[in-house]
């Protein structure tokens, strides 16, 4: 068996009920569960309880989703995994500088409450929205952005899906101009186009949030959204203009895998980057941790075949 990566989601794989049973399973989920509520009283409350209109609220899922996020990595190292690097989507980036003890998980929770904040705040002040092309290179999907003033490619998921940020009023010519050229457009749960120019308030607080925040060097190799590559020495203004920039997460998937990854574990709700690495290299052993059913199940794959 090679390496074996933790990778955690991002925003838009949010469900009601999520990380209830890990609590319930695992001390160590729990005590995550504990530390959230403590800095953010209600946490677990709305993962467990809340609504889905609750949870699509960027406020809320940044912080709801890292909390389930760290949970699932916590409750897999109590059990005996551990990752040889990590990576996160999105927002999933701060949970694994998080549970990388690059900062604590009270300054990493405390960071994604702000950028949740700052990120709602900004998309609050453009009507945008977010769509994943599919059955099209991203390099065709470049060339159709270009043909729209507002409209930019955010996500490189996958080498047939590019997902896509723009202003509302361009999104429904944009989705005409994909199914013209052989492609779907499929719109995205989450209010705002983030990874892109309209962002740019929201890194800009982060910055500021940044300055004053410790970061040390993380206990396991951490991938950026940004580069696509591991981080090197300062990491602040990487972390900063993610939330302006591309999610490079092919390329962080390929390193990886050039690095030695041959089993990627997606921690948090859904399985959406396991889908995303399969379609990378169907080679790669994926699995993923979001309740006790499947934590248990990935902990028996993962100790079979060490």
């Amino acid at each position: 068996m090679g390496k074996i990566a933790f990778v955690f989601s991002g925003q838009g794989a949010q469900y009601p009920g999520m990380g209830e049973s890990l609590c319930q399973e695992s001390a160590a989920a729990r005590a995550v569960f504990e530390m959230a509520d403590a800095i953010r009283p209600g946490t677990s409350e709305q993962c467990f309880h809340g609504t889905k209109e609750d949870l699509t609220s960027t406020q809320n899922t940044q912080p709801d989703m890292f909390a389930v996020e760290l949970a699932a990595a916590a409750a897999l190292e109590e059990a005996g995994v551990q990752p040889s690097c990590l990576a996160g989507f999105s927002l999933g980036e701060i949970s694994a500088l998080a549970f990388s003890g690059a900062v604590s998980r009270e300054d990493g929770f405390s960071l994604v409450c702000r950028r949740g904040e700052l990120m709602a705040d900004a998309a609050a002040q453009v009507e945008a929205g977010m769509v994943a092309v599919v059955k099209l290179p991203p390099q065709k999907v470049e060339e159709l952005c270009q043909g729209f003033e507002q409209v930019y490619p955010v996500n490189y998921n996958s080498p047939a899906q590019t997902v896509v940020s723009g202003r509302a009023d361009q999104m429904e010519p944009f989705k005409a101009a994909v199914k013209a050229a052989g492609g779907r457009a499929l719109p995205l749960a989450v209010k705002g186009g983030f990874h892109s120019p309209f962002m740019a308030p929201a890194a800009a607080g982060l910055r500021e949030v940044l300055s004053a925040m410790e970061i040390g060097e993380p206990r396991f190799t951490l991938y950026s959204n940004v580069t696509g590559q591991p981080y090197q020495g300062e990491m602040k203004d990487l972390l900063a203009r993610q939330v302006e920039n591309p999610v490079r997460w092919q390329a962080t998937v390929e390193h990886m895998i050039a690095s030695g990854v041959d089993t990627f574990i997606e921690v948090g709700p859904g399985k959406t980057l396991c889908g995303l690495i399969s379609k990378i290299d169907s080679g790669v052993k994926v699995l993923n941790v979001e309740d006790a059913e499947s934590l248990a199940k990935t902990i028996e794959e993962v100790t079979a075949t060490c």
